[in-house]
C-alpha cells in the first residue's frame, strides 16, 4: 500500500488515528486526533509520536523514539492492543490504543497505524478498584501480585532474554553483581552487560527501577 492509501485508512475512522513511519515519524494525523491532542495535523506530522503524545504505561514507563510498539512492526508480529496515557491538551488521560500493521509499497519496514479510543474514566476506576482492593483486604501476596500486575502495556512487549530474564531474578532478589557472577559463572563485566541492556529495554535508570517494571508487567 502506499502513503496515500494509508492516509485514507487513517482519515476513514471518526477514532483518533495517526499512522507511523518505518522511522518512528507520524505520516499521518485525523482530525478525530487533533480534538484530543489540541495537536494541528501540521504540527503532527514529521515529528516523532513519542513527542507528540507523551505517553507513559501502567509501569511508568515513557514512550521512547524507537519503542517495542515499532520494533515488533518491523518482525511482522501482530500487536495487541494496550492502554496508556497520554497528553491530551495538556491534560494526562488514558487511552486504548490498537495497532494494525501495514506493508508500504516504498518501503522493506511496514507502517503502523494507531488507534485511540479514550478509557480515562474506566482506566481511572480500574486503579481505583486496584488501590482499595489492595489497601482494605489480606489477599495472598500472590494475589495483590496479580491485581498490581499491569496487563495491557507496551511494557508486555519487552523481549528479555532467557539470560536476562535470569539477571533480573537474581537481582530482584538483592542479589550484588560478584554473587551473580559466581552464581552463574560469567565476569562481573558480563553481568553488568546484560543489567546495562535490561535497563535499556525497560527504559530504566536503576535496577530498582527496572525490577519494579518487570514485576508489575510479569516478566519476571
Amino acid at each position: 500500500m502506499r502513503l496515500g492509501g494509508i492516509k485514507k485508512l487513517v482519515e476513514g475512522t471518526a477514532d483518533p488515528a495517526f499512522a507511523i513511519d518505518p522511522n518512528g515519524l507520524i505520516a499521518a494525523w485525523n482530525r478525530s486526533a487533533s480534538e484530543l491532542f489540541g495537536i494541528s495535523e501540521r504540527e503532527a506530522v514529521g515529528r516523532f509520536c513519542s513527542e507528540v503524545v507523551h505517553g507513559i504505561d501502567e509501569c511508568g514507563r515513557a514512550c521512547e523514539k524507537d519503542c517495542f510498539i515499532q520494533q515488533q512492526a518491523r518482525n511482522h508480529q501482530p500487536l495487541k492492543s494496550y492502554d496508556i496515557q497520554v497528553s491530551a491538551r495538556g491534560e494526562q488521560r488514558w487511552c486504548n490504543v490498537s495497532v494494525l500493521i501495514v506493508e508500504a509499497a516504498e518501503s522493506n519496514s511496514p507502517y503502523t497505524i494507531h488507534i485511540a479510543r479514550p478509557a480515562d474514566l474506566q482506566k481511572r476506576f480500574e486503579l481505583l478498584m486496584r488501590d482499595f482492593v489492595v489497601s482494605e483486604t489480606n489477599l495472598p501476596a500472590i494475589n495483590v501480585g496479580e491485581i498490581l500486575s499491569a496487563k495491557r502495556t507496551p511494557t508486555n512487549f519487552t523481549d528479555l532474554s532467557k539470560r536476562e530474564t535470569e539477571i533480573l531474578r537474581l537481582v530482584a532478589k538483592g542479589e550484588t553483581t560478584a554473587k551473580i557472577a559466581a552464581d552463574l559463572f560469567i565476569s562481573k563485566t558480563t553481568v553488568n552487560n546484560h543489567v546495562k541492556h535490561i535497563l535499556r529495554k525497560l527504559g530504566a535508570h536503576t535496577r530498582l527501577e527496572a525490577v519494579r517494571r518487570a514485576e508489575q508487567a510479569r516478566l519476571i
